[in-house]
């Protein structure tokens, strides 16, 4: 989405350099910060579309970022880090990152990713194939809100990211029915590739979380969102 404002959080010049003029030469609005600190201050000033998020910063590093701009907006959020091992990636997608990219990367693919997130913000949920995307979106005991991008639950509002959102409200369109990890990722994540299983799993466990608790606490029966081993997830109230 050209012209969306991206925010950059990167403390090596270089690399910051380098981001700033790529994506720049893309189309993008680009508002750069060296640290972890300045790039809060920007989150909130400049109100980006997206950020770009290193993890070894100075001072509050990236991890310390993601909490702060989780607990205050759903802006997506990719981060970058230099080592690209299993446990940073379930880290970051744990914590609410939207996309993880290990260094060193690809100009096309940094894009790529980039273009992705943006174009989910704006996109329509629905799922491929016969699934049924025109239900209504409400379902024994839950009413989604989109205005707020939250839903009630059991009689409690729940607040929800973008991401949580879309799945709930992808799975609730779906309800009863399988919905494949492949076409989650594909209608959510907006990642036909079917790449990036994890990010599906976490979503669903932090969704999972906040029902939960709005439902009784982490005991409550009424849980509505059913794991299919090897196959997916699906929307199913006690009711059913």
């Amino acid at each position: 989405m050209s012209g969306a404002r991206v925010l950059v959080v990167e403390d090596e010049p270089d690399l910051r350099l380098a981001l700033t003029t790529l994506l720049g030469r893309a189309g993008y609005e680009v508002t750069a910060a060296a640290d972890g600190r300045e790039g809060l201050r920007l989150l909130f000033g400049a109100r980006p579309a997206l950020m770009v998020l290193d993890i070894g910063l100075p001072g509050l590093n990236g991890w310390e970022v993601l909490d702060r701009t989780r607990d205050m907006t759903d802006v997506p959020v990719l981060m970058l880090t230099a080592h690209g091992s299993e446990a940073d990636r379930v880290r970051g997608l744990r914590a609410g990152a939207d996309d993880y990219l290990p260094k060193p990367f690809g100009n096309e693919e940094l894009l790529a990713r980039i273009e992705a997130l943006l174009r989910r913000r704006t996109r329509d949920v629905g799922v491929g194939g016969d699934l049924d995307g025109t239900a209504d979106a409400e379902a024994a005991g839950l009413v989604l809100v989109p205005e707020r991008r939250s839903a009630v639950w059991q009689g409690a509002e729940v607040r929800l990211s973008e991401i949580e959102f879309r799945l709930l409200r992808t799975l609730v369109r779906n309800r009863g029915r399988i919905v494949t990890t492949e076409q989650l990722l594909d209608s959510v994540w907006d990642d036909p590739t079917g790449t990036g299983r994890e990010r599906v799993k976490f979503a669903v466990l932090r969704l999972r979380r906040k029902l939960r608790e709005a439902g009784g606490g982490p005991e409550d029966p009424g849980d509505p969102l059913e794991a299919v081993r090897g196959t997916g997830y699906r929307f199913r109230p006690p009711e059913d």
